[in-house]
């Protein structure tokens, strides 16, 4: 088995892929109106319009209703992508800070209220 994707499922793709493109600085893959997609060598960031999940009915995933998914992205320089970002985040949940565990994050939520974590790794001890 292997991974393939996650997809946040969305009124809005147009909007919300636009806050995406931003974050990540490239443009997502529109094959369709109703769905977009972020590719990098670990993984696939999908969004989809609640189209896409119509054939399940009242069991379909609701947008905006998320409260326990984290969408990380790793980068070189939390605080540079901070600064970068900032008067594009309507809401910032945590600035960058040094962690317990040593890894550099920031939180804020995407327009759809996910959560999304920038975050880096502590530098390898020189030795």
């Amino acid at each position: 088995m292997e991974f393939a994707s996650i997809r946040i499922i969305t009124d809005d793709v147009d909007r919300l892929s636009g806050f995406y493109e931003t974050v990540t600085g490239t443009t997502a893959a529109r094959p369709a109106p109703v769905f977009a997609e972020f590719r990098t060598a670990t993984g696939v960031l999908a969004i989809g319009s609640t189209a896409t999940v119509a054939m399940l009915g009242e069991k379909a995933p609701k947008p905006g209703s998320n409260d326990s998914v984290i969408i990380e992205f790793m980068v070189d320089d939390v605080d540079a992508e901070f600064a970068r970002l900032r008067e594009s985040l309507a809401e910032v949940l945590l600035e960058p800070t040094t962690m317990p565990w040593g890894n550099r994050s920031t939180l804020f939520r995407d327009p759809d209220g996910n959560i999304v974590n920038l975050f880096s790794r502590p530098a390898a001890p020189q030795g």
